[in-house]
């Protein structure tokens, strides 16, 4: 069978296990079920795709071993035994629709076509057919996968039936890896940059993937398989109320803000530490400031810097709050296999998410620590599901984690952040991890005047310069009061430092840097 040949043929080991999981699945419900008593529900999307060549294959292997046959016991996958259940709207893409008939064509599907909603077709539709179970290509991150397992019951209220999920622990990268691996056909929308398809009100394609020509009022967008950042899938479910895609977006996604990502507006980080024996005064944090200034360096604002105690419900609180209010969140502390080591686990339950084993992250530590990864370090492979992007970087021994917009560092000390930064802004050159923007500049000025002295003036240079920060502090209370004044205009912050220098008498400031 073409399928599964395709795949076990690739170097892709997670896509591989990916895949077996999920023909495991099928093949489950294959046992249980009469294929008689099962259907697909395809609505033409990506999701849909893999999951019905997913089953084109698992079927063939169930088949196959149903008769012990070594394959003889099917056509090869030419025909698809399966009912298939597609609900057409008219609010649909023309090319959702075309693509979905042209499937049934060459896949040979017995399609039924519903027009009505969701919950009266499937009424309707299990009366008159005995369906006991149905596959669906819901995904962890879809609005409708919380609280569903491989394996759920219908809803109260809906009628019964097995909801049956293979792909419930895929990725927006495991899906477009077994598309491209696979070489089957899929929507032409995907190519003209939409990534997640609704409905034609509310989608348009993904500003992410805008690229703009010299001509200006000519807009092209990369491939969806081009994403990449798979928690920002659904960018593109936006009202169709703005005539310039690629500019501002009033959507959200998973938690981030999506407006002006792809411009020159502030964008905002937070740090968290974690660590009690921070909170005791055991040991002093020094990596935030350090990780302030490299994310200064990017033109990044750090909105706040805070410590939290080793317990999964602090972090999650932490987490939470700060990845909804920020486009980034970077926490670091408590990484590894002892009792106290929770930042991970709190990152998981900060998004409503289980904690499940990862083939490759685990490969990676048993290749850092060998046969010690075993038992309590092991557990160091149980990582965020569904939401997990591992961040590869030839010059560090196991991947960063990535979690929606919250990083996960597990630098220790100043050296080891420097090495995990300078990786981390090589891959946001490549791949668009970090938006990286023109730096922050500054300047500093020493002055003995006192702060009453001072107030006023910089009072009225704020409202002068919104753009900037102005602020001052001192370094002790009998020592030197220092001005700063922090922007990404160089030229502004020379204005404002001349305009503070020209209230007062010549020499009352001295640049300091």
């Amino acid at each position: 069978m073409e399928i599964d040949k395709a795949i076990r043929e690739c170097d892709d080991r997670r896509l591989k296990t990916k895949y077996n999981n999920a023909i495991y699945v099928i093949k489950r419900a294959l046992a249980l079920y009469p294929v008689q008593e099962v259907a697909l529900s395809f609505n033409g999307g990506k999701d849909s795709t893999v999951l019905l060549h997913l089953l084109r294959a698992g079927c063939f292997l169930h088949q196959a071993e149903e008769f012990s046959s070594g394959g003889d016991a099917a056509d090869g996958g030419k025909t698809f035994p399966i009912r298939t259940i597609y609900f057409e709207s008219p609010s649909a893409f023309p090319e959702i629709n075309s693509f979905t008939y042209e499937a049934a064509s060459i896949y040979d599907i017995q399609m039924d076509i519903i027009r009505l909603d969701f919950k009266s077709g499937l009424e309707a539709l299990l009366k008159a057919n005995p369906i006991r179970a149905i596959f669906l290509g819901v995904r962890i991150g879809d609005p409708t996968a919380v609280g569903q397992e491989q394996f759920s019951p219908s809803s109260p209220g809906w009628p019964p039936f097995m909801r049956v999920n293979p792909i419930l622990d895929w990725s927006y990268r495991d899906v477009w890896a077994f598309l491209l691996v696979s070489k089957v056909r899929y929507c032409s929308l995907y190519d003209q940059g939409y990534t997640s398809i609704g409905s034609i009100h509310d989608t348009v394609p993904n500003a992410l993937l805008c690229t703009r020509n010299s001509d200006i009022s000519e807009e092209k967008f990369k491939p969806a398989y081009l994403l990449a950042d798979g928690r920002l899938e659904r960018a593109g479910r936006a009202k169709k109320n703005s005539s310039a895609v690629c500019g501002k977006l009033s959507s959200t996604s998973n938690g981030l803000k999506m407006e002006n990502l792809n411009s020159g507006s502030m964008l905002t980080a937070s740090i968290i530490t974690v660590g009690d024996e921070i909170l005791f005064g055991t040991v002093e944090d020094k990596l935030g400031s350090v990780l302030c200034k490299k994310l200064h360096s990017i033109g990044w604002a750090v909105s706040r810097v805070t410590v939290t105690r080793n317990d999964i419900d602090s972090v999650a609180e932490e987490v939470e709050r700060q990845q909804s209010r920020d486009d980034m969140v970077f926490i670091y502390g408590g990484i590894g296999p002892l009792h106290s080591d929770v930042t991970v686990a709190g990152v998981a339950k900060a998004f409503g998410v289980r904690m499940a084993p990862d083939e490759e992250f685990e490969e990676h530590l048993r290749h850092l620590i060998g046969e010690k990864c075993s038992g309590d370090k092991n557990e160091m492979a149980l990582l965020p599901e569904g939401i997990t992007e591992l961040l590869h970087h030839e010059q560090l021994p196991v991947p960063l984690i990535k979690c929606h917009n919250v990083i996960i560092l597990t630098a220790t000390n100043a050296v080891e952040l420097d090495r995990q930064w300078d990786c981390l802004i090589e891959l946001a050159k490549s791949n668009g991890i970090l938006e990286l923007m023109d730096p922050f500049v500054s300047k500093c000025f020493a002055t003995t005047l006192s702060d009453v002295e001072v107030a006023q003036p910089l009072s009225k240079l704020c409202a002068q310069f919104p753009d900037l920060y102005i602020g001052g502090y001192r370094e002790s209370r009998e020592g030197p009061l220092i001005i700063t004044f922090e922007g990404k205009d160089l030229s502004r912050i020379e204005a404002a430092s001349q305009s503070l220098c020209q209230k007062f008498h010549p020499g009352a400031f001295s640049k300091i840097k």
